[in-house]
């Protein structure tokens, strides 16, 4: 009898655990029901500038199949979306792609939630062309290039990316294949010109110039202009003064130093370096940038010296000159002629044929050697970079046939200058500096910090032609006049000048200004100059001037005794239309004149220069 009753208990206990398992299991099929396919999404959407319903945006849940567009009316509706956490994808051509994330505690008793989303306007984009330095630099396919969340694309079989639907902002460009080494570029808003920014990439390549490789060198600074000046000796007032020596505001690689002779590249000689093996093929210590060469300027001009050693007998000092064609399917680093020897402390001038260039835009690298190995130290001081059709000699200005006689700006140098390609100029240098040649605190640390800011004196090319300038002033850059009886409206004290492909869009100039007198008014103009040296004063079509009234010679005369960079808002602005120069490439020369006598120094700030 207990035996029985043992079996039945274990029967009625199995029963109890079966019906328990299949009464669970119902619930769970039926939670599982409820929770798929019975939730639905919606929302409105609008342009985040003006506020109005966008039709036409593509929503999506990530993980799902189907998009819906919003309607006339901005709204949109998701069906059938499990009660779990999503992500909302919305996307619109020329408009920035963003995420929204739901959560499952988001939906209401109903199984509805609402996802509202404000889209920027984002027209621009980065494009480019990818080419494989490993084979000939033939175009690759296949490497996918990343701006992270904001986009990724994969090039073509022509190597060609592009990436859509982006603010102007900073981005940094990732390219990645596998068998290749992962570049990275940072891409900056200066980069973008008309809402397009460009980057080609060569990738997988060698070494070209020591520690750089063809993916440091495409993003290399342009040498826009044809001479480049170093050291402070005023030996030649005020061309060869030392607040117009701008070398230093270039790229070098290696030990280089300003002093008053030269900007001097050194080689690199510490207890590390002292066991670097001779090498008349690297350069040890360099500097480099990207050159458009033409027949108005193949002919490079170095004028240079070096410095005696008491310890040392030979002092001759070992550099040269290499040519990077970018675009070549050979990529290597070619000398031009010979390697030089510098053996004297006298400035020697010395030339280089660029000729087989012509037409190209490539890597013009100058640099010196090392001759031996161990304590071996020589320095190579650069007084001048010139680039011309002949050979330029000694402190002279740069030969060619004069636009305007008196400017010492030729034809040959405004037909050569490359296009800047930054269109917003400070005239702020970032930290202030004394008159010495001071690393930190000196005027080459001012200089160099200008390549940070797009400052005037980095990027436009300064001709002092009777008078020096006030580099580091915090009101701005400064050119002047000198306190003299002469008076001219058609030859400037000194002036700044760089080259603009002016098109719609980019063809309205506004240039920030004050003066330092509420007696005496600066006289200045701007000058345009086309490459076929036809010559404009262009008349400002508004002004914020104190006083402002049209001079002689389409000089313009102004009081604005005010505006500093605490206060921007009291600069002066004069503003010009550029648009009947539309589809040319121009030459803008802003000059200071010494319009009344013995008035003395009448200063011209440059504050800012946008163009837009």
């Amino acid at each position: 009898m207990k035996l029985v009753k043992v079996k039945r208990i274990f029967r009625f206990m199995v029963l109890m655990v079966a019906m328990a398992s299949i009464v669970n299991s119902c619930k769970k099929e039926s939670d599982k029901q409820t929770n798929e396919g019975v939730c639905s999404i919606s929302g409105v959407v609008t342009n985040q500038d003006t506020g109005l319903p966008l039709v036409g945006v593509n929503v999506i849940v990530k993980g799902m199949t189907d998009t819906v567009k919003t309607s006339s009316d901005g709204k949109y509706t998701i069906e059938k979306v499990t009660k779990d956490s999503h992500i909302v994808i919305f996307s619109k051509n020329n408009y920035q792609t963003i995420s929204i994330t739901v959560l499952a505690k988001d939906f209401d008793s109903n199984n509805k939630t609402t996802v509202n989303s404000g889209l920027l306007y984002a027209a621009a984009k980065i494009v480019g062309i990818v080419t494989d330095a490993k084979n000939k630099n033939v175009p690759l396919a296949g490497v996918t290039v990343s701006i992270g969340t904001a986009g990724t694309v994969t090039t073509g079989a022509d190597g060609t990316y592009a990436i859509g639907n982006l603010l102007i902002d900073n981005y940094m460009l990732t390219f990645t294949k596998a068998a290749y080494v992962t570049a990275t570029h940072a891409i900056v808003k200066a980069d973008f010109i008309d809402d397009v920014a460009t980057f080609n990439l060569p990738i997988g390549g060698a070494e070209l110039l020591r520690g750089l490789t063809a993916l440091d060198l495409a993003s290399a600074d342009k040498w826009y202009y044809n001479e480049y000046r170093g050291g402070g000796n005023a030996d030649a007032y005020p061309h060869w003064d030392w607040a117009c020596d701008y070398m230093s505001s270039n790229t070098f690689v290696g030990d280089w130093q300003e002093n008053w002779e030269g900007t001097s590249l050194r080689i690199r000689n510490d207890a590390t370096n002292q066991a670097n093996p001779a090498d008349l093929n690297v350069f040890d210590t360099y500097t480099y940038g990207s050159k458009k060469i033409t027949a108005d300027n193949k002919i490079l001009s170095i004028r240079a010296r070096t410095f005696f050693d008491t310890k040392i007998s030979d002092h001759n000092a070992y550099f040269g000159v290499q040519v990077i064609d970018l675009g070549a399917a050979d990529l290597k680093a070619v000398k031009v002629g010979d390697n030089q020897i510098i053996a004297s402390e006298d400035y020697t001038d010395f030339d280089f044929d660029l000729s087989a260039y012509v037409g190209k835009e490539v890597i013009i690298a100058i640099g010196t050697y090392r001759q031996s190995t161990g304590d071996y130290w020589r320095q190579v001081s650069l007084r001048a970079i010139r680039f011309a059709n002949q050979k330029v000699t000694g402190t002279n200005w740069l030969p060619g046939t004069e636009v305007i006689p008196g400017w010492q700006l030729t034809k040959e140098t405004v037909a050569s200058t490359m296009p800047q390609q930054n269109t917003a100029f400070t005239g702020i240098s970032p930290i202030s500096a004394g008159r010495d040649v001071s690393m930190t605190t000196g005027y080459p640390a001012a200089y160099h910090a200008w390549r940070d800011v797009h400052h005037v004196g980095a990027e436009w090319s300064f001709v002092p032609l009777k008078k020096d300038p006030e580099v580091a002033a915090g009101e701005g850059y400064i050119i002047k006049t000198r306190d003299v009886a002469e008076v001219s409206t058609v030859v400037p004290e000194a002036y700044l000048y760089a080259k603009f492909s002016i098109a719609a869009g980019k063809n309205q100039f506004t240039f920030k200004t004050r003066n330092f007198n509420d007696a005496n008014p600066t006289y200045f103009k701007l000058t345009a100059i086309k490459e076929d040296g036809t010559v404009t004063q262009v008349e400002p079509k508004s002004n914020t001037a104190t006083s402002a009234s049209a001079a002689d010679d389409g000089c313009w005369k102004f009081i604005n005794n005010k505006g500093s960079k605490d206060v921007p808002t009291d600069y002066a602005s004069f503003v010009y239309d550029l648009s009947q120069f539309n589809g040319s490439n121009v030459v803008l020369v802003i000059g200071v004149y010494n319009g009344v006598a013995s008035s003395g120094e009448n200063k011209l700030a440059f504050y800012s220069i946008n163009l837009n």
